[in-house]
């Protein structure tokens, strides 16, 4: 695969981890530039993993992936974004957020990262090399996301307690597409 390609597929990977970036940055009221790197660091690192393990897996992992994969993003994304939505509306101070630990980052981090493990899959059917397409979507991923942090939180603060609300149906929308992508394509 030549280089603007997997720059391109990059991108397009990183893409949910930047939405979800952008979210959880909403939420932040300090300390933006540490959980920039935090959130860049994981989702950068599930983002190249996941395609290492789907290539290492190969053609083993392709009918789970296939089935199971984005019902479990969709449950993810859907369970947090909505428990972000319940609490902001309801006033609660312990909303979620990057804050309260990295536990939610690794959770976000999986469901955003799955359709790179179904990448690694068709790279192994393809007999592509894996390794400089996992490292360039790992390097793509931490600026998109630490980037995303960062926007977010410049948003959050134009917002307030209403980006909680809005992150949540961010979340939630990405879970409804990956499961809708599943579904009719």
């Amino acid at each position: 695969m030549d280089l603007v390609t997997t720059l391109l597929l990059a991108v397009g990977l990183a893409m949910d981890a930047f939405a979800v970036s952008i979210s959880g940055g909403a939420t932040l009221r300090e300390k933006r530039l540490r959980w920039a790197v935090i959130a860049g660091a994981l989702f950068g690192g599930f983002q190249a993993g996941m395609p290492v393990l789907g290539w290492l897996g190969g053609m083993g992992l392709a009918s789970f992936v296939g089935t199971y994969g984005p019902w479990i993003a969709f449950l993810l994304l859907v369970l947090i974004g909505g428990k972000m939505i319940v609490e902001a509306v309801r006033g609660d101070g312990e909303s979620v957020r990057f804050e309260n630990g990295t536990a939610t980052l690794l959770l976000l981090a999986v469901a955003t990262s799955i359709d790179a493990l179904a990448v690694g899959v068709s790279f192994a059917v393809l007999d592509s090399p894996i390794v400089l397409p996992a490292i360039t979507i790992g390097i793509v991923t931490f600026a998109f996301s630490a980037a995303g942090v960062l926007l977010g939180g410049a948003f959050g603060r134009i917002m307030g307690r209403k980006a909680g609300i809005v992150g949540g149906i961010i979340l939630v929308g990405i879970g409804l597409r990956i499961l809708l992508d599943h579904l009719f394509n």
